[in-house]
């Protein structure tokens, strides 16, 4: 195991041994913020058929030249064509077919013009202008044609993406696999939320539902969580038993160097790969990352800002690594602080921070046992090792959230 090792070591070590779960089909909405696993090509026309853009009337430019107020174009209305409809015959030279928007246009006809610029007339219609050839006009295939690339391969799904999938029929959409995240929370000190009221002595366990929310904001939607009490045992056991479902663990206290820092003890029990532990950073220094039959076990500190920072810098290079979706890794920027930092940096610092526009506000408060400072945080300023107090207006290395 290797211990002290640098945070981009350690993003190499987590990734070299991983490849993408693969690819599923899934029902269409439930894709929504999936990444399309291969191009989609368009299995039909649409619109499947000409049609009309508005409500009024399908006619042939050719019987309408001249026609005006003063000297209208009358023709009998021969149809009244409705959306979901189908004409039962083709449009006559001389003749109105009355048309509802969306309605299939009959063949003859080259142009549809308003009801307002009509007698709006149902059994003949007056017209009171020319209209050109295909004025007015949808035709088929207009929006996209059968066999063309309907989404490419690699986008995102969004809303837009799923109504697109919806017109063309398309009910099972192949995407990259996103895996299924067990989260383990230890501490005797812990409680869940809902324990009310505080027993002395403990604290309410954010840890769980702060990462939680984090996987789904970041499309991970599957996640598992068990809080447990620092027992060497029964923290392995919990974690073999979260391993048989999931495909990565994420684990959160007990592997820092104290009395009830159990990992080191229930680890060995489990007969885990001990890959590392700790990283040159702050917080989170003690982080441990380990395999158990390939599967990957990322070992958080218990510090909520800790265990945030760590899985922003550590388990998003590895959901990226398993879901193949370069959207998973960090985006880096520079920017300048519109504000300091107090304290110099003997070792690599990151510190919250809320970017806007090319510049950085500080949040204030970084000890690593404090969350609350973490509110509208939307970046971590990376100091390196070595820095003095951060000054307003210096320019600075951030990771945008």
């Amino acid at each position: 195991m290797q211990t002290h090792i640098e945070l981009e070591e350690a993003v190499e070590l987590i990734t070299a041994s991983l490849s993408p779960l693969g690819t599923e089909l899934l029902p269409r909405l439930e894709a929504l913020g999936c990444t399309l696993a291969q191009d989609l090509p368009a299995p039909m026309d649409q619109p499947p058929f000409d049609r009309s853009p508005l409500d009024g009337y399908a006619l042939r430019s050719a019987d309408l030249v001249g026609a005006s107020r003063e000297h209208p174009v009358v023709l009998p209305v021969v149809e009244i064509v409705y959306a979901g409809g189908v004409p039962s015959r083709p449009l006559a030279a001389g003749e109105a077919m009355r048309i509802m928007t969306g309605a299939m246009l009959p063949i003859g006809c080259d142009c549809v013009l308003q009801h307002e610029r009509t007698n709006n007339g149902m059994e003949q219609v007056e017209i009171y202008a020319p209209l050109s050839p295909h004025q007015n006009y949808c035709d088929r295939g207009e929006d996209y044609r059968a066999g063309t690339v309907l989404l490419p391969a690699g986008m995102v799904l969004d809303a837009a993406a799923i109504g697109v999938l919806a017109s063309a029929g398309i009910c099972q959409v192949p995407v990259h696999r996103r895996p299924v995240v067990g989260i383990l929370s230890t501490g005797d000190e812990v409680v869940p939320p809902e324990t009310h009221p505080l027993p002395p002595g403990k604290i309410y366990g954010s840890n769980q539902d702060l990462l939680t929310a984090r996987l789904r904001e970041l499309g991970i939607r599957e996640v598992r969580c068990v809080l447990s009490p620092d027992e060497p045992q029964a923290v392995a056991d919990t974690m073999a038993e979260l391993l048989n479902t999931c495909d990565i663990l994420l684990t959160t206290g007990g592997v820092s160097a104290g009395d009830k820092d159990i990992f080191h003890e229930a680890l060995p029990l489990l007969g885990v790969e001990r890959v590392f532990w700790k990283v040159n950073l702050k917080p989170g220094t003690p982080v441990m990352y380990s395999l158990k039959d390939g599967k990957p076990i990322l070992s958080l500190s218990g510090n909520p800002f800790a265990a945030a920072a760590t899985f922003e810098l550590l388990a998003r290079p590895l959901l990226a690594a398993l879901t193949g979706e370069a959207h998973f890794a960090l985006t880096s920027l520079t920017a300048v602080t519109e504000d300091g930092f107090p304290k110099a940096s003997p070792g690599r610092r990151f510190l919250r921070g809320v970017y806007r526009r090319g510049r950085v506000a500080l949040t204030g408060k970084n000890s690593s046992g404090l969350l609350a400072s973490l509110v509208g945080c939307n970046c971590l300023v990376d100091l390196p090792a070595g820095s003095p107090p951060v000054e307003a207006g210096q320019t600075v290395r951030i990771l945008l959230l």
